[in-house]
């Protein structure tokens, strides 16, 4: 197959070009930029010498159309403008930003504070979630590819909502991510002076995932929650780690929790669901495309606590991004995707 990644210089893109290289099934990559272009990718990045030796391209429709999947690693309000062009004229197409991720264009507009995609495309747009989303995926043309806070805390709330064992009007979730979640572009935030050995909250309240998890929950299970929902970076560079809190609905025991969490994730090659670790951690998955889950039960307090890690630039971003064109091309849709957590 012939790959395009439109942002091919971001950390998703990156990470789009280290698994692909290495995919039995992809032939050629190339990859685009919008402010860089000409630019030999390997000059900017060192690392791919040898590996990917091209100039970074222009961004055209009719260079994008000749190819079999294009990928967009963009900021959001970049990919509504370009991938919209690229519906019915043969690619597949997965877009790692949120821009079709939110099916309400005014709810779209308030959390993203950028003009909204055109609605039919948005319409057309498969939530790229594929345990949940597996048949729908298969047959789509335009992928949503999910954030990487959202997946780690769906993967691991769904189960126990879809099965009633949890009140998904009192959820909690508190969410910790490694820097490379805030892309490339340094900030404040960012600076290693500020970030190194300290430990911040940001966009409380505010943050433009909630949306999402809310709206993809009602839809997979009919229930309609109320989410408070709270972000935090940690001096790390890879890593999220979602921890919820729910209350357990009457008579909700541990073995009615595991069985559901069993039930869905049992035969599924990316969720591993873990029972009993006193030590639970970001660094089990780092470097892979396994979500990680565990439940535990509070007696005391009859509430659950749910902990999900993935890593945000793999399940999180490129690796679920991989593992929707598998599946969107009839692949084994563990191509590509079969490495082991770096755990040193």
């Amino acid at each position: 197959m012939k790959i395009g990644i439109i942002g091919a210089t971001g950390y998703g893109g990156l990470e789009l070009i280290r698994i692909l290289t290495n995919h039995p099934n992809v032939h050629e990559i190339h990859v685009f930029s919008s402010s860089e272009e000409n630019i030999h990718i390997s000059h900017k990045y060192t690392h791919l010498m040898n590996i990917i030796e091209q100039p970074l391209q222009a961004i055209s429709i009719d260079t994008l159309a000749k190819l079999d999947v294009v990928f967009t690693g963009t900021p959001a309000g970049v990919a509504s403008t370009i991938l919209p062009d690229l519906l019915g004229k043969g690619p597949k197409l997965i877009d790692l930003s949120g821009d079709f991720r939110i099916q309400d264009p005014t709810t779209y507009e308030t959390w993203y504070q950028k003009p909204a995609a055109p609605q039919q495309a948005v319409q057309k747009a498969v939530y790229g979630l594929p345990e949940w989303n597996r048949q729908q995926i298969q047959t789509a043309e335009l992928i949503a590819n999910p954030g990487c806070y959202p997946t780690a805390t769906l993967l691991s709330l769904l189960p126990l909502i879809k099965e009633g064992l949890i009140d998904p009007a009192h959820l909690y979730t508190d969410a910790k991510s490694g820097v490379s979640g805030a892309g490339n572009k340094p900030s404040q935030l960012t600076h290693y002076s500020e970030l190194n050995e300290n430990f911040s909250i940001y966009k409380i309240n505010s943050h433009q995932h909630i949306p999402e998890i809310e709206q993809t929950l009602t839809v997979l299970t009919g229930k309609t929650p109320t989410l408070s929902f709270n972000t935090h970076l940690i001096p790390m560079t890879r890593g999220i780690m979602a921890t919820s809190y729910a209350p357990l609905t009457s008579g909700t025991t541990n073995e009615q929790i595991q069985e559901a969490l069993k039930t869905a994730y049992d035969k599924e090659p990316f969720v591993r669901v873990l029972t009993d670790k006193s030590v639970f951690s970001t660094k089990q998955v780092y470097g892979s495309n396994f979500c990680d889950i565990q439940v535990t039960i509070d007696p005391r307090t009859n509430r659950a606590t749910i902990v999900g890690v993935i890593d945000n630039l793999m399940k999180g971003a490129a690796g679920q991004a991989v593992q929707n064109m598998n599946l969107m091309c009839g692949l084994d849709e563990k191509a590509g995707l079969t490495l082991v957590p770096l755990m040193i």
